[in-house]
Formats: C-alpha cells, sequence, structure tokens
C-alpha cells in the first residue's frame, strides 16, 4: 500500500533507495521542507561553508567511491554557485545529482526573492536536468537523475524543485523501472570491429597504450592490466588516468602530453598504433593536434559515440563500455599465437627505446641543502603514501609535480580538477574523498592560490575531525601563472604575487586543529611524518622555492615532441 508523504519525504525515501549514504550541501528558504524531513532522516548532511564546494566535496565523494556524489543547495545564489562544480563534473564525466531548491511555481518568472533560472542556467553544464513543480513528479525524477549520472559516460545531473513540489501531500509510489526512450547507451562494442582491433595488435611493431580516466570510470582497471600482461605493450596514462596500471607497473611510463614525461611524449610520437582507451584526444595531451603521433594507426574504445573521432578519426572506432570492450578483446588476443619472430624483435627494440628514452630524461626529483624544492616535497609525501594514498590536489604547478613523482598503484586514489582546472578544488574534494574512504590515508595537495579560495572549509574538516593531510605548496605566487609569464611574456610578471598569507598556526588553532608551517629540507619528513601519526586534522604549510618551472613543458600551439625539459642555460662567452 503506497504511503501518504510530503515531496520533502519522498525525496529523502527516493535518495535512500539509491543507496545515498550523505549529501554535501548548504540549506536554504525554499529547501527548508526537505531540511526539516532530514533533521530525523538517517541520509546524513554534511554542512559545508560555499556551495561550490557541496559540489567539490561529492565530486571527491564519487571520484573515490564509483558511486553518484550528492550536493544541495537552495534557490538563487545557492543554486547559481553549484555551477562551477557541475562543469568540472561535465568536463571529467562524473557522475553526481545535484538538487535545488526553487522559488514555488507560481512565482516562477516573477523575479521573486533569490528566483533564478537554474533550469535554464545548468542546461549546457549538466548530461540532464529537470524542473520539477509538482510532489508527484519527484520519484520518477529522482531514479531517472541517478540512472542517468551512472550510466553511459557518467556526468552530473541536476533536478531543481520547487517549493510547492517539496511541501505538497501524496501518495507515494515507489519507481520500480527507469524507460527512457530516447536515452541510448551503447555497451558491447562491435565484435568485427574488436576483431579488427585484436588483428592490428597482433601486426604492429611499435603499439602503444594510450589509456585515460574512462578506465577508472568503468571499474576496467583489472581488465587494462590484464590486456597489458598479454601483450606486455608499452603504456602511457593519462592524468585523470593515474592508477589504472600502477605507476609500479613494468610497462607503464608516465603521463604524457604538456606536462608528461620525454619518454611518453616521444613514444605517442613515434608509435606504429595507438590502442586509445577511455580517452578523448584532450588538447593538453595531443599539443598540435595535426603533428599528435603522426606514425600511428589509432585504435579508439569509448562508451561516448560523440568522442570518437572528434578530434582524431580513428583506423577502428569502437563504442561501447571499456571494461566488456576489453574483456572481449582479451579474450581474442589470448586465444591469438604469439607474433611472429620479426615482429617480436621489433617490439623488444621499441621496449628497449622507450627504456633509454626514460633513463635519458626522467623526471626531475632535484632537493636542495637550503631550501624546499617543491619536488623535494612530493616525492616526501609519495614516500609517506607508499603509492597507496588518496591524494587530492587543487589546479597548478603542485597539481602537475603531483601527477609526476607520486606513485598511485591502485585506481581512485587521485583526485583532480582535469577538464576544468578549478581552483579550490583540492580541500573541499578531500572531504568528499575522506567521508566516503574513512579507512584510508587522504592528503590534500594545495598552493597558496587555490587554498585560500577554500580557506572556510578547515571549518567543516574541523567539525567532523576528518584526519586530512592538508599541505599547501607556499610558493609565493600563482606558480604556473608566473610560470608562463617567466618563459612566454619575458618575466612581466604581472598579478601573480600572493604577499599576504595567513599564519598556519593561528590559523589551524583558530579552528582548534594542528599545523605548522616548514622552511627546511630537513624539517620536512619529520613534519609530514607527524602530521600522519596526528588522529586528526593537520595543516602543513611547507615554504618551497618560490620561482621553480614544472619541467617538461611542452609550449602552447607545439607538438607533444617539442619539449622544453628544462631552465634556458646561460651561454657562455667564447
Amino acid at each position: 500500500m503506497s504511503q501518504l508523504m510530503s515531496g520533502a519525504r519522498m525525496l529523502a525515501e527516493c535518495l535512500a533507495r539509491e543507496g545515498v549514504e550523505c549529501i554535501f550541501g548548504y540549506p536554504g528558504g525554499v529547501t527548508l521542507p526537505f531540511y526539516d524531513v532530514l533533521y530525523e532522516h538517517h541520509v546524513r548532511h554534511v554542512l559545508v561553508r560555499h556551495e561550490e564546494n557541496a559540489a567539490f566535496a561529492a565530486e571527491g565523494y564519487a571520484r573515490t567511491t564509483g558511486k553518484v556524489g550528492v550536493c544541495c543547495a537552495t534557490s538563487g545564489p545557492g543554486a547559481t554557485n553549484l555551477t562551477t562544480g557541475l562543469v568540472d563534473a561535465m568536463m571529467d564525466s562524473i557522475p553526481i545529482v545535484a538538487l535545488t531548491g526553487q522559488v514555488s511555481s507560481k512565482l516562477i518568472g516573477s523575479d521573486a526573492f533569490q528566483e533564478a533560472d537554474t533550469f535554464g542556467i545548468t542546461r549546457s553544464c549538466t548530461k540532464h536536468n529537470f524542473l520539477v513543480k509538482r510532489f508527484d513528479e519527484i520519484p520518477q525524477a529522482i531514479h531517472e537523475a541517478f540512472y542517468i549520472a551512472a550510466s553511459g559516460r557518467p556526468g552530473p545531473v541536476l533536478v531543481d524543485i520547487t517549493k510547492d513540489a517539496l511541501q505538497g501531500q501524496g501518495h507515494y509510489q515507489p519507481v520500480s523501472t527507469i524507460h527512457l526512450p530516447g536515452y541510448k547507451v551503447f555497451t558491447e562494442g562491435h565484435t568485427g570491429q574488436i576483431r579488427r582491433a585484436a588483428q592490428m595488435i597482433a601486426e604492429s611493431e611499435r603499439p602503444l597504450v594510450y589509456s585515460g580516466g574512462g578506465i577508472v570510470l568503468a571499474g576496467a582497471a583489472p581488465e587494462l592490466r590484464e590486456f597489458v600482461q598479454l601483450t606486455s605493450i608499452p603504456t602511457v596514462s593519462t592524468l585523470m588516468g593515474l592508477g589504472a596500471l600502477p605507476t609500479e607497473h613494468p610497462n607503464f611510463i608516465s603521463m604524457p602530453g604538456m606536462h608528461g614525461s620525454y619518454a611518453a611524449n616521444l613514444a605517442l610520437t613515434n608509435a606504429d598504433l595507438l590502442i586509445a582507451v577511455g580517452v578523448r584526444f584532450d588538447d593538453r595531451v595531443t599539443g598540435r593536434l595535426a603533428a599528435f603521433a603522426p606514425h600511428a594507426k589509432v585504435i579508439h574504445v569509448d562508451i561516448d559515440p560523440a568522442e570518437v573521432g572528434k578530434n582524431r578519426v580513428p583506423d577502428v572506432p569502437i563504442v561501447g563500455d571499456v571494461k566488456r570492450v576489453l574483456a572481449k578483446l582479451n579474450k581474442l588476443i589470448d586465444e591469438t599465437p604469439a607474433p611472429e619472430q620479426k615482429i617480436a624483435a621489433a617490439r623488444r627494440a621499441w621496449a628497449n627505446q622507450i627504456a633509454e628514452w626514460k633513463a635519458e630524461h626522467p623526471y626531475d626529483r632535484s632537493t636542495s641543502d637550503s631550501e624546499i624544492k617543491p619536488q623535494h616535497l612530493m616525492s616526501e609525501i609519495d614516500r609517506c603514501s607508499g603509492g597507496q594514498a588518496i591524494v587530492t590536489s587543487d589546479v597548478g604547478q603542485h597539481q602537475m609535480w603531483a601527477a609526476q613523482l607520486i606513485r598511485f598503484n591502485e585506481p581512485r586514489l587521485w583526485v583532480n580538477s582535469g577538464g576544468l582546472g578549478s581552483m579550490g578544488f583540492g580541500l573541499p574534494s578531500a572531504i568528499g574523498a575522506q567521508f566516503a574512504r574513512p579507512d584510508k590515508l587522504v592528503f590534500a595537495i594545495c598552493g597558496d592560490g587555490g587554498f585560500q579560495m577554500s580557506i572556510p572549509e578547515l571549518a567543516t574538516i574541523a567539525s567532523h575531525a576528518l584526519p586530512i593531510k592538508m599541505v599547501i605548496m607556499n610558493n609565493g605566487y600563482l606558480g604556473m601563472v608566473r610560470q608562463w609569464q617567466t618563459l612566454f611574456y619575458n618575466h612581466r610578471l604581472s598579478a601573480v604575487e600572493l604577499d599576504c598569507f595567513p599564519d598556519t598556526d593561528k590559523l589551524a588553532a583558530a579552528y582548534g586543529i594542528k599545523g605548522r608551517t616548514v622552511e627546511k629540507p630537513w624539517e620536512l619528513g619529520p613534519a609530514l611524518e607527524e602530521a600522519i601519526k596526528e588522529p586528526g586534522p593537520f595543516l602543513l604549510n611547507v615554504k618551497v622555492t618560490p620561482l621553480e618551472n614544472v619541467y617538461p613543458m611542452v609550449p602552447a600551439g607545439s607538438a607533444i615532441n617539442e619539449m622544453v625539459l628544462g631552465p634556458p642555460q646561460p651561454v657562455e662567452a667564447a
């Protein structure tokens, strides 16, 4: 028998049926009916200090678990504050459901207090969105939202609910089936194309696996590892794909692209076959597109048909779930005879060439006796994490150094804003990650710029005693912007100096948490170990060399083999 309940209670019931454990949000006038229900409901609500951070926290939860993250905001400014997080999730294909309140349906269009056209504003930054004006539409909209967010290529879905819909009373009818005729997901991959791919792989002399975030999202890391094990093909993983193949795997090269390694970028440039799985040929990887992988045929596997052929036309396009496609491909390869002698010899030479490139120009891990270099900081975090900790990052130089130098031996350990590059992402995403994985050590690596965009979330961390180890790489600049101004704008440093930073000890103490500043290299290791031993949160402000640049670097508009490998060397007098 159906139950009589309010729209707000129906909403909470739907969330419970979807397995939602916690919501990150901020209440307001039109969402009060929902918050009144949450007062006695078992779904946990985490009060963040800014709605943008609610979306970032929901992303951190989703990125580390594979489940749908949930955030909530009120109408008007609450909803508009979510939009950066929605775009971020859209760019990185992260499944989140955003719940927003809307003014009563009879007031829509009247410029009522805290009214905004949330439905219109978010149309282009969500996978789908709903405007719900009646209480009996809530169950169908919520369950469809979760299905759309998690299926196919994941992404954010927004459900905007009017106040009168939340207040309305009616009989709740559980939704048992989802039927969306216009929404098609292609999962299996074309059998003939998979066979063509297997044949092409068997005939290739210089093959390279180019894997991306789609591997992580699809839970396809075991299938990728099996594929690499069967074929012994060298592999690069994009910024979003790190951890799908363990950093310590003998076939793993590194991250490719603008700040990728010399070996990874030369491997892409010289390969004769790219097995591109769960990638979108992003400009930060390809550099000048016309010069990208010029000698390679391309097999492209992706669940989103819009991505296949968008930037690079593949020789073998396969639209399907990368987990299922790789499983079928692995079966075919396992049944295929070993490569003929000539191809086997060519592949050994290819592997040796890549090993030479890796040895010729490894990532910079230099240290200093007098100052803390950023590379030293990341190496110490790597030592402490052992490839097993969750690491969230803000955006900038520290993000690139972390991606280069910290090991990730499992998927869903590396959490960062890839496509959108949202400063302020590191701290709130760590909150979501720590709630999702209370068993895990979580590092939040922030620059001194991004950290100051999310300082209020120290209150959320303190309130819940979340044992996040917050590490600020403090160089006194907006580092990546300064790097570009230094290298490409004739050292004309404009609006990039961060000349005022709070006293970390006092800032941490103001929120009732522990913190300290580290300035000497010999203090760094013990300080990180102290932070890890602390059962609660810890704020570590690490002052690093201010003018260090991230290398390698591919200048804008260049091919990825046209790397700047280090700082310009002074010309010696003849």
